[in-house]
């Protein structure tokens, strides 16, 4: 099964050019201000793409869906698309999970606390899960941001970290950090950073694309 996976198009998807798979996988921040408005477009756009499957986790950016939830899987579902909130789905034998959580950063959506309160979260992955797609990455993994000066920084999460040792998965498909775009095979799990924009918001990124056998 080939898997497309895109993130962090901030409301600029119809610039992306896809080529062609099995599913579609976006890891979060479908929008650029978290509107109403911006989520139905997006979903209208996400609809009319050719393929079999198509899986969507929320970001940090899209505050309609974490403040109308019932209203986003509603959208969702007239789209055909498979709407993951802490929660899988099984595809073709293989299992999926998504998380929309990272760590707080401000006032953002979808944040949790470092320590226990990002940890209830993260506990509730299976540990069968094949597929792991969260929107954030975790400590140390295609997570450097670029501060003043140049100098970079991990800003992903050792909890998450420390649930992937446990249920190591094949996959793990993330964003959020678009500098962070690329890929990394680490003790038997292949991470990738697919973030399609850069770290000055241009769509500039490839599109990630990955044989799950």
């Amino acid at each position: 099964m080939r898997l497309v996976c895109i993130s962090d198009t901030h409301g600029d998807h119809e610039k992306v050019t896809l080529p062609s798979g099995d599913l579609l996988i976006h890891a979060g921040d479908v929008t650029g201000h978290g509107t109403e408005a911006e989520t139905r477009g997006f979903f209208d756009w996400f609809k009319s793409q050719p393929f079999e499957y198509k899986i969507c986790i929320a970001g940090n950016h899209d505050t309609f869906m974490e403040q109308e939830p019932e209203m986003s899987r509603q959208m969702a579902d007239d789209a055909g698309v498979i709407l993951l909130n802490d929660s899988g789905v099984d595809i073709n034998g293989f299992s999926f999970w998504g998380s929309p959580i990272t760590p707080r950063f401000m006032d953002w959506a979808f944040m949790a606390d470092a320590g226990a309160d990002i940890e209830t979260h993260w506990n509730q992955i299976p540990t069968n899960t094949d597929v792991l797609v969260t929107h954030g990455p975790p400590y140390g993994i295609l997570d450097e941001v670029v501060r003043e000066g140049m100098e970079k920084e991990h800003v992903g999460c050792p909890s998450l970290l420390s649930r992937i040792a446990v249920v190591k998965p094949q996959i793990h498909v993330f964003g959020h950090i678009h500098e962070g775009h690329g890929s990394e095979l680490i003790n038997g799990v292949l991470y990738r950073n697919v973030s399609t924009m850069n770290r000055h918001y241009q769509i500039a990124n490839d599109v990630q694309v990955i044989d799950l056998n």
